[in-house]
């Protein structure tokens, strides 16, 4: 009888240490995913199915020597701008997936060793020493901006994190491409720096976004991530958040397009339009800005963010990588050419001025942009102004409108 009270003793007493054990585990799994990064999961870009490369008649020689040696088949990574260049390419579903693929690189918040290039002696009394302060004090309202509302001071850098970046090795420059901020133009120069062509003008927008000639900073392993991220010029470029938004929206809507229609407007239109046609239901053409805002202040969003109107701070991750220059579309000219001279670029390249897309239309300008957001409530314009607050912030923009607060 002892001995069978023994036994029975020493089974509870396991059975109250698995269960002990099983507690602590699903409680470990609780807090891991309640601190994971949200930014770390993202909404996978629709796959695409492989399309014959961008036509090469007027494409540069260097460019087309490669072409011919890539395959006939390129994995398109930027699902950007399809328009009527991708008729024979079909949808395929979104999907949800975690991109730490690699090894994540644990660094330091705005750790960079590297500083903005010094100015040469000869240019301390130049124009460009007004804009060299500029930059100083940009990247110093970023700094501050970064302390005060991202509270971590070591965070992990993963693939997704640097998915945006393109990489240039001769000059060591890193860019982060923001849409609809002189991206198609930015690339171009880019290619230019590398040797793939003579000139920004001989690359057609196709090469630009499809040939796939520029690296990006996440097909690097491990180490050369860290190596460029620690050694190399990292610049971005970024435009007042609403005007890029107009912009966006102008572009991807009001104009044919086999990609942003049927897989964005007609969600929208499906979701946000009383007594919708069935022809606005089976194209998606024809989305109104104000069903557009709806989708895009909707947390339960008929279909996921799209680059082109996602936050800068999302896109590039400015809190944590240490970027050396902030440029702004509004000034692009000179601090394009500001940013050309510091890495010692050629003499005679300069930032394009041509307009890549629908060159017969005006840009978006701030009364063009006002025109689009007065067709919103007050509350639609304040709510706008709240997802976009951290770009405003961040960047030293002002608001928009004088009834937000």
């Amino acid at each position: 009888f002892t001995q069978r009270k023994e036994t029975i003793k020493r089974v509870s007493l396991l059975t109250c240490l698995f269960s002990f054990i099983l507690l602590f585990g699903a409680a470990g799994l609780v807090v891991f995913i309640h601190l994971q990064d949200p930014e770390e999961i993202v909404h996978q870009a629709p796959k695409w199915p492989s399309g014959s490369l961008p036509s090469s008649e007027n494409m540069p020689s260097k460019l087309q020597s490669i072409d011919r040696r890539q395959s006939s088949t390129v994995f398109m990574k930027d699902y950007q701008e399809k328009g009527e260049e991708t008729n024979s390419m079909k949808l395929h579903k979104r999907r949800r997936r975690f991109v730490i693929k690699k090894s994540p690189i644990l660094i330091s918040m705005n750790s960079s060793t590297l500083n903005l290039p010094t100015l040469k002696s000869d240019d301390r009394n130049s124009k460009w020493k007004s804009l060299y302060q500029i930059q100083s004090k940009r990247k110093q309202i970023m700094k501050e901006t970064c302390s005060k509302y991202k509270s971590n001071n070591r965070r992990i850098i993963t693939p997704y994190h640097v998915s945006r970046i393109f990489v240039e090795d001769k000059y060591r420059v890193l860019y982060c491409e923001v849409p609809k901020a002189g991206c198609s133009n930015w690339k171009r120069v880019l290619m230019v720096l590398n040797g793939l062509a003579s000139s920004t003008k001989d690359i057609q927008h196709n090469t630009v976004h499809y040939g796939n000639y520029l690296k990006r900073l996440d097909g690097f392993d491990r180490k050369g991530i860290y190596h460029r991220l620690n050694t190399y010029t990292k610049m971005l470029f970024i435009r007042e958040p609403f005007e890029k938004l107009v912009s966006a929206f102008r572009d991807k809507f009001e104009h044919p397009n086999n990609y942003y229609h049927p897989v964005f407007g007609k969600a929208i239109i499906s979701r946000y339009r009383v007594n919708a046609t069935k022809e606005a239901l089976r194209t998606g053409s024809g989305v109104k800005f104000k069903e557009f805002i709806q989708y895009l202040l909707d947390v339960h969003r008929p279909v996921g963010m799209d680059i082109h109107w996602d936050h800068v701070n999302r896109l590039c991750s400015p809190c944590l990588i240490d970027y050396d220059f902030v440029g702004k579309f509004e000034s692009m000219e000179e601090d394009a050419n500001f940013f050309l001279h510091l890495i010692g670029a050629p003499q005679n390249l300069t930032f394009p001025k041509f307009k890549d897309r629908h060159s017969n239309e005006e840009r978006t300008t701030t009364k063009i942009t006002q025109q689009y957001f007065a067709q919103l409530s007050p509350s639609q314009r304040q709510q706008s102004y709240d997802f976009y607050y951290m770009d405003y912030l961040m960047f030293n923009y002002s608001k928009p409108f004088e009834d937000l607060y």
